[in-house]
């Protein structure tokens, strides 16, 4: 019943890599509300059709399509998301959405319903490569949205305006909110190297790791590079430096799935010849665990504290994300590993340290998660790349738990 569906996945995600697929010459850039995404909506439609589903786009431009089941109760969703960061991989959100019309495509094809229906979602906006708000999309299915924001591209087009190329009215976001879901199951590339070093094609996501972002200015002393003395500099950059390396080694030392990273810096005023005066970066700090995160962001901000003030510089750090760890559900997650070990695979379960539409679906539903192994861990990079035959045996996964599922409502 499976043959050949998570080949056929792997295919069209290739395919939607591609002009008209992608606004980028050269490469994948798949923005919310932008010309790819609409003509993609329009091919994974015609896909969903062809899997005999009936298709939708709701106020906030997520694609979604039905099959119905034997019963009216609410639906399981299968879903991921079709955006992409600008020069992306092909794989990161839409390998989940195809696997999740393969699943129904299957199903169909043997003539069988479920107990419940099946609704497989391609979210429009996850990644907040366009708009300066990440899973935007989800939120507003899931119902937690308060408000409509206020926010333009880097272009200046505004989202009531872009909202308006699609007739979708801003106020749609929040009339987007599902009526309510039996459980919610997203299967994803790994997007890091674990399942891949340990000859591992799947594994069960236990959660969505807890995360803080800080911003963080350091100020110094700015000067001329050829006439002040090593020892009278107050170098911004050179401070900065060593913060680095203590927030690397305060992770490190955690010996767990704590992970900090600086993945921004700004060194200011940026001439070849002047000692920069202030720098800015980011601090991001993600654990499975909120308090072993909360310990570790602690530690690190004292240490870089105390490295300011001993080369005399002023430091400043503001808070600018804080997201809670996202738990799978338990008796999910046992039903997908109860189908990956009757599929042939070991049982393998593993912390998600990137941020997934699964942990803001966790308010409307049970969440669970299916990791998919990706050559050398890399994602968010044109290099990403998915075994066909992983993908294959990810929907057999996928295919055992709606089975269990199904036999978990009888």
């Amino acid at each position: 019943m499976v043959s050949g569906g998570g080949h056929r996945a792997v295919a069209r995600c290739e395919a939607l890599g591609r002009a008209p697929y992608s606004d980028m010459d050269g490469g994948l850039y798949r923005g919310w509300l932008s010309p790819a995404h609409r003509a993609s909506v329009a091919q994974v439609a015609a896909w969903m059709a062809d899997a005999g589903m009936a298709t939708r786009i709701d106020g906030a431009g997520n694609l979604i399509g039905r099959y119905e089941g034997t019963g009216d109760g609410p639906p399981l969703l299968i879903a991921s998301h079709i955006d992409s960061v600008r020069d992306g991989g092909f794989y990161d959100g839409p390998l989940g959405v195809m696997l999740g019309v393969e699943c129904v495509a299957a199903l169909h094809e043997a003539g069988r319903r479920m107990p419940f229906p099946i609704e497989v979602i391609a979210f429009g906006d996850e990644e907040g490569s366009r708009f300066p708000a990440a899973m935007l999309t989800s939120k507003a299915l899931a119902g937690v949205l308060d408000q409509v924001p206020e926010m333009a591209d880097a272009s200046g087009v505004s989202l009531r305006a872009a909202m308006a190329e699609w007739s979708l009215a801003p106020e749609g976001l929040l009339a987007a909110r599902h009526p309510g879901a039996l459980a919610y199951l997203e299967a994803h590339i790994e997007q890091g190297p674990v399942l891949e070093a340990e000859g591992l094609a799947l594994g069960v996501v236990t959660g969505i790791a807890a995360q803080l972002r800080y911003e963080v200015v350091v100020q110094g002393l700015a000067g001329h590079a050829g006439t002040c003395a090593m020892p009278l500099r107050r170098d911004a950059l050179a401070g900065t430096a060593e913060m680095i390396l203590a927030i690397e080694r305060i992770a490190g030392a955690d010996a767990s799935d704590l992970v900090a990273t600086v993945g921004r810096i700004e060194a200011l005023p940026g001439a070849a010849n002047v000692i920069p005066g202030e720098v800015r970066f980011t601090i991001d700090v993600r654990a499975g665990e909120a308090a072993r995160r909360d310990r570790a962001a602690k530690a690190i901000l004292a240490e870089i504290a105390a490295i300011a003030a001993r080369r005399g510089l002023v430091l400043n750090h503001r808070l600018i994300h804080d997201l809670p760890p996202s738990p799978c559900d338990p008796a999910l997650m046992d039903l997908l590993e109860a189908a990956l070990v009757a599929t042939g695979h070991p049982p393998r379960r593993l912390v998600s340290g990137a941020g997934h539409d699964a942990m803001i679906m966790a308010a409307l539903c049970p969440t669970a998660m299916l990791f998919i192994r990706c050559r050398d861990g890399v994602s968010h990079n044109p290099a990403e790349h998915v075994e066909p035959a992983d993908a294959q045996a990810a929907l057999a996964v996928m295919l055992g738990f709606i089975e269990n599922l199904g036999a978990s409502c009888a």
